[in-house]
């Protein structure tokens, strides 16, 4: 009795065991976005052959040079250049771009959402922008208006 006691024990243990793996694989995408989660997760879809959504940081990116001007070449035409750097701990997504020019009050007179393949030169042959790596931002905009005197770059 006390033999099946153990193996009765043991396989519940490892029942819950598996139910638990199962319910972090089943929710790994939502916990891959908790750093205190994510280096466990890494290396369980290591081992197990799975994958984890990119890192999302957009605070973590760092701009590192930016400029908005005219173009000299074509009139009503803006050309915006930047560089930005991952600081993030982990590689992560490419991200999303909003450009927004301004009036001398402070006023949004345009703006825009890019994707990575708009603000790139040619479209990322990675899914991820590494830890530590930068990218350059190259725009040929239309100017929304003359009253533009300011810009911001902001990552989504």
């Amino acid at each position: 009795m006390r033999r099946q006691q153990r193996a009765l024990y043991g396989a519940v243990t490892a029942l819950v065991l598996l139910l638990g793996l199962q319910v972090l694989l089943a929710d790994r995408a939502r916990l891959a976005t908790d750093p205190g989660w994510r280096p466990m997760l890494t290396h369980m879809c290591d081992v197990l052959r799975c994958s984890l959504p990119p890192w999302r940081e957009p605070a973590a990116l760092t701009v590192l040079a930016r400029d908005v001007r005219p173009d000299d070449t074509r009139s009503g035409q803006l050309f915006a250049t930047a560089t930005f750097r991952n600081d993030a701990r982990w590689a992560q997504a490419w991200p999303r771009l909003r450009l927004t020019l301004s009036d001398i009050d402070g006023r949004a007179v345009g703006s825009r959402v890019f994707t990575a393949n708009e603000y790139l030169d040619v479209p990322p042959d990675q899914p991820a922008l590494a830890a530590g790596d930068s990218a350059q931002v190259r725009l040929q905009l239309v100017e929304p208006d003359a009253r533009a005197v300011s810009f911001a770059f902001d990552f989504l």
